[in-house]
């Protein structure tokens, strides 16, 4: 198996070619620069949140097309009752679930599965 890391921070992405052998890349969400059709699963774990409302449609589709045919997308991402932007301290976005379902939908993502944690 291949992996291949992703951070937008100069800094971790050292330490992490420091201390791995996956190839790691530097670039953020708002500038994805990935190879098409290229990897079998992306995780985007509680990251994908703090891509901004407006530029959430072109991630997404980068993503998309980054993955090979069958390739799946995992994502966690923090859910409100309704759509909630938020600027404390850190950027967040935080999406109803109908709202991300449409997002992901629009990008050409099949759900696949869904789970909700209770509060």
């Amino acid at each position: 198996m291949k992996v291949t890391g992703l951070d937008a921070s100069k800094e971790f992405v050292r330490m992490a070619r420091e201390y791995t052998r996956a190839e790691v890349l530097h670039q953020d969400f708002h500038q994805l620069a990935l190879p098409q059709s290229h990897f079998d699963g992306i995780f985007a774990n509680a990251s994908l949140f703090h891509v901004y409302r407006t530029h959430l449609p072109a991630v997404l589709a980068s993503l998309y097309d980054a993955l090979a045919p069958g390739g799946i997308l995992f994502s966690s991402n923090p859910r409100a009752d309704e759509d909630t932007e938020n600027f404390s301290g850190r950027y967040g976005y935080y999406l109803c679930y109908e709202s991300y379902a449409e997002l992901m939908k629009q990008a050409g993502f099949e759900e696949v599965g869904h789970y909700y944690r209770p509060p």
